[in-house]
């Protein structure tokens, strides 16, 4: 890990030299060159990117790291060997990291690969080597290859052409013809780059893809960007089984559900709102349930399930575990008063004492021990370690250096001892912990300046004797004005120096830094100096002067607790002061039921060991009535204001109607709130009879009771006959059930008999009677109408013409008259 954290280090700063110096070379070349280079290096990309750019349409925003790396190739000195210190020429055999694309010489990374390999192979044996392919890692990425794939031979960048010829018009060791290497990662498509330094662009290939809820109609887009959303809710249903995802639409698992709702805890006690997506928790309660031994309770937290027998019960050991009791859980198990006997901790003795509860005490037997290394022995008690004085003389894994550490065992440490050696660029010496084999490449950079000394650019260790100095463009060598040291860069100039954009960095009263720019020179503008000498004077330019302006106040987020002691909030540190949080006090009152309700504010510890949430002089007083809930049944408020502990007994009266709803009782509350079901039964009855009247009509004979009445009614009432002649006297419970009946004997029936016979012939002599005052009716009508017709032909007057009912009454009542005579 200490390596690879190296590297990464030596990698950033080999990066940054590199990109520095490329810098720092354009800058520097005349203008004529610089326009060569880049109509040069223009027309070489241009035509690296055709096959990109113009036949599948691609989006050359993506090209910009392989395009760096082609720069890179492009400009002498920029390409460097990190295993020699040097440069890569266009005319060298080298080769590229399929990891990190760094270039290197083929020579020195074959030697690289050969010395890795003998380092991890020389600490074994003779019969271990060569059984195991050992890896070899890349200088720059530590990515590592097997043996077999330690190159050999020189090949250009895509790995088609063998020994590449030098071409002025190509990337440098690049063939020149299509990539053609498959993307990473792989999507089935081949990279239409010309072979080229660096790793393939995303892939440009058009391909039809769904968003990643499958809700949108597939739409054509870049392989290398096919992943996409549609941006409409997902509407996938989350782990919690009630909601749906309303994220929009994601690639990948949806997130926890984001929701609340009311959860039990696993021993259901307490109800809380809690994230939907972790359902299940504890509370901090103890169980205390009951064991089934009924002496002990269970001492669990919060769990699920049975709590299970008594820990306490059954057979239990004595401390030592050589006799078994049969002891009640209540009881506490005794010693045996035989020798304990236990291990001790040296693993070696035994425990001497008698039988006894707690740990045993530490070895104190003298021994004969032998120091760690093996060399000396010594009588001492078997607790203490023995180590002797005797230095080991073992060389460490470095193969250079003794271990010299004393009473070694022969397994001795790593060499904690600095290599020192030179490194490959003849400056600095190794920093790493002494080791065998090759040092990995220096890390520092060296500057490199022009004959004046003030343009300078960053190159790596050891090539300063071969770099040729950079073109210098001067730069300003004007002290600063400001109250910094040094000031900002910047090239040589007429006037006055730009305005130092440095932070200020000035110690402030509260003992912060400035962090503003710097302000010692701002432009201010001069006002009240000039006064016009007439209406005709033109009005001039408001004049500015550079003057020090304050520092502005400190806002450096300072943590402040408010005055009650609920949060603690970052103020700005020029008003960092307690301050109030709007918040309720919520300290609990003497009361013990409610809390302060005033605004946040300071509260006096009455002592230092008073509760933090217990209310002080300053918060409010508790005016309220008590509002505990009662007992079961009883309706009456507690009598007291707002107080601590259980109220005190209830001794209103009752005003309650009996169980028949006649009479109005009084009872206690207390009596009837603590009675039971019997109690209230008799207390609630008014002790007259019931007034309820039975399904038969009668009048229920028990006292006063809750429920329905009893359906045996033991009334006597008379049974008759159909007739009505016959009765008997009988329990009235019986003709309910229809247990007893009364039938008519034969006298009854003779009687019924005549008296049919009676009535029939009455009803005969009225028919007939009927039927002769009907005909005589009919007879004197008839008579009536005849008279009445010899009167009309006698008059003399003129004719009259009849209703209706007078033409034809005749022919409508004569039919009725004999239905009704029909009928009677």
């Amino acid at each position: 890990l200490s390596s690879l954290k190296k590297f990464d280090e030596i990698k950033k700063a080999n990066q940054a030299a590199a990109k520095k110096l490329v810098e720092d070379q354009l800058s520097s070349s005349s203008e004529d060159d610089d326009e060569d280079a880049e109509v040069k290096q223009g027309k070489i990309l241009d035509k690296t990117f055709t096959i990109y750019t113009s036949q599948t349409d691609g989006d050359a925003s993506e090209l910009e790291r392989t395009r760096q790396y082609m720069n890179e190739a492009f400009q002498s000195g920029a390409m460097t060997c990190l295993i020699c210190i040097a440069s890569v020429k266009r005319n060298q055999a080298v080769w590229s990291c399929c990891g990190c694309f760094c270039i290197f010489h083929l020579v020195c990374i074959q030697k690289w690969a050969k010395d890795s390999l003998f380092l991890v192979s020389s600490p074994l044996t003779d019969d271990d080597f060569g059984k195991k392919d050992y890896p070899w890692p890349c200088p720059k990425c530590r990515f590592e290859y097997k043996r077999s794939e330690t190159p050999s031979r020189y090949y250009c960048y895509c790995g088609k052409v063998e020994n590449p010829t030098v071409d002025p018009w190509l990337v440098p060791h690049s063939c020149g013809q299509i990539c053609e290497r498959e993307f990473k990662p792989s999507c089935g498509h081949k990279c239409l780059l010309l072979c080229h330094p660096g790793p393939c662009p995303p892939c440009p290939k058009m391909v039809t893809t769904t968003c990643h809820c499958k809700k949108a109609k597939p739409v054509p887009r870049r392989c290398s960007a096919k992943e996409w959303s549609c941006r409409l809710p997902c509407g996938r249903t989350l782990l919690c089984g009630q909601h749906a995802c309303e994220n929009p639409c994601h690639a990948g698992d949806c997130q926890p559900c984001p929701r609340v709702s009311k959860q039990r805890c696993i021993c259901g006690r307490q109800t809380v709102e809690r994230l939907c997506a972790s359902p299940q928790w504890q509370c901090d309660q103890v169980c205390g349930k009951c064991l089934p031994c009924g002496n002990h309770t269970c001492e669990q937290v919060c769990h699920a399930g049975p709590c299970g027998d008594c820990p306490r019960s059954g057979k239990r050991s004595c401390p030592c575990g050589k006799t078994k009791f049969t002891l009640p859980c209540t009881e506490d198990v005794p010693t045996c008063g035989d020798s304990c006997d236990k291990v001790l901790e040296c693993g070696i003795h035994k425990c001497s004492q008698r039988c006894h509860r707690g740990p045993c005490e530490i070895c104190r037997q003298e021994v004969e021990k032998q120091c760690r290394c093996g060399k000396h022995t010594k009588r001492m008690p078997c607790h203490k370690p023995y180590l002797c004085e005797t230095k080991c003389t073992k060389i460490r894994d470095c193969q250079k250096h003794q271990c010299r550490r004393k009473c070694c065992s022969g397994n001795c440490p790593p060499c904690d001892q600095v290599c020192g050696r030179t490194l490959g660029c003849r400056n600095h010496k190794c920093p790493s912990g002494c080791h065998r084999g090759s040092c990995n490449p220096c890390p520092e950079t060296v500057d490199v300046k022009c004959n004046c000394g003030k343009t300078v650019i960053k190159v790596p260790c050891g090539r300063e004797r071969t770099i040729k100095p950079p073109k210098c463009k001067q730069l300003c060598s004007r002290p600063p004005t400001c109250h910094h040291p040094t000031q900002e860069k910047h090239y040589c100039h007429f006037g006055r120096c730009p305005p130092c954009r440095q932070p200020c960095q000035k110690t402030l009263t509260c003992g912060h830094l400035c962090p503003v720019s710097c302000h010692d020179e701002a432009l201010v503008k001069q006002t009240g100096l000039h006064q016009s000498a007439g209406p005709w004077e033109q009005p001039s330019e408001p004049a500015f002067i550079q003057t020090a302006l304050p520092c502005p106040p400190c806002e450096v987020p300072i943590p402040v607790e408010c005055l009650g002691q609920h949060e603690v909030s970052p103020l700005p540190c020029h008003s960092a002061n307690p301050y109030s949080c709007k918040r309720f006090c919520g300290r609990l009152l003497d009361c013990q039921n409610h809390t302060c309700m005033k605004e946040c504010h300071h509260v006096t510890k009455l002592n230092s060991s008073a509760d933090g949430k217990k209310a002080g002089p300053e918060c409010s007083q508790c005016e309220e009535e008590c509002t505990k809930p009662r007992p079961a049944g009883c309706p009456h408020r507690c009598v007291l204001p707002c107080h601590p502990g259980d109220c005190p007994s209830c001794l209103q009266m009752l005003k309650i109607k009996c169980h028949c709803k006649l009479s109005v009782l009084y009872i206690e509350c207390l009596k009837l709130t603590c009675a039971d079901l019997k109690e209230k039964e008799l207390l609630i009855s008014c002790r007259n009879q019931c007034p309820k009247e039975l399904p038969c009509g009668h009048r229920c004979k028990e006292i006063c009771h809750s429920g329905s009445c009893p359906l045996n009614c033991s009334q006597k009432v008379k049974l008759r006959c159909l007739c009505k002649r016959l009765k008997k006297e009988v329990q009235c419970s019986k003709i309910q059930e229809g247990q007893v009946s009364l039938e008519c004997d034969a006298l009854c029936k003779e009687m019924k008999r005549k008296a049919y016979e009676i009535k029939e012939a009455e009803a005969k002599a009225a028919l007939e009677e009927e039927k002769r005052r009907q005909q005589a009716e009919l007879e004197a009508f008839e008579n009536r109408l005849k008279g009445r017709r010899k009167n009309k032909r006698r008059k003399d007057e003129v004719e009259v013409e009849q209703s209706s009912w007078q033409k034809y009454k005749n022919l409508i009542m004569l039919p009725v008259f004999g239905v009704a005579v029909v009928m009677v």
